[in-house]
């Protein structure tokens, strides 16, 4: 009996169906058992439609942040324009651009990757594509999208690059997204 030594996926269920993810139950094979009886777990995640965040750099090399209410920590939290790709089949670059046009309002002409990562893989499959945004000139006024809810009153605010790393070590900023966005983006200008 050969020792089974590779992840597959016995069972999957979905417990719930949200607005952005799914609540589902997998059964997967572990190593340690064989063919025949596989040594397995159940784990509970969340399947997530992913999400795009966007940072809006300057012609002065500051950063555009927003600070926006989230419900599930309860807190304003200093973040870039982001956004879920719920959009089927939309680019994540189209959908960067989207997001930056709708919560604050700007274009940009170049638009960098910056990297994909997971947000909290223990628990969700959530993965975020990162992007720079360079060249930016306002949306006019007549096509601007009309914010609701968290997002009715988003307020742009330049920071220096330096001062927005060090609110990360100070932990005025808290959001675990914008600050690795602020290093990829510091990362990034570094090896220009």
């Amino acid at each position: 009996m050969a020792l089974v030594h590779e992840y597959r996926v016995l069972d999957s269920e979905t417990i719930h169906r949200g607005w952005c993810y799914d609540l589902t139950a997998e059964t997967v094979a572990m190593p340690g058992g064989t063919e025949e009886a596989p040594h397995t777990a159940r784990r509970e995640f969340l399947d997530h439609v992913g999400a795009v965040v966007t940072v809006p750099l300057d012609e002065h090399g500051r950063v555009g942040l927003i600070r926006q209410y989230r419900v599930p920590p309860k807190e304003l939290l200093w973040e870039f324009p982001a956004g879920l790709r719920d959009i089927p089949g939309e680019d994540p670059a189209v959908a960067a651009r989207r997001e930056l046009a709708e919560e604050v309002d700007l274009h940009a002409a170049d638009l960098v990757e910056l990297g994909e990562y997971y947000t909290t893989p223990g628990i969700s499959n959530e993965l975020i594509h990162y992007y720079l945004a360079t060249g930016l000139t306002p949306v006019p006024e007549a096509d601007r999208h009309e914010r609701t809810d968290e997002e009715s009153h988003i307020e742009l605010v330049w920071w220096d690059l330096g001062k927005a790393l060090d609110a990360v070590a100070s932990g005025e900023i808290r959001n675990g997204v914008c600050a690795l966005a602020l290093n990829l983006t510091r990362l990034h200008l570094e090896r220009r």
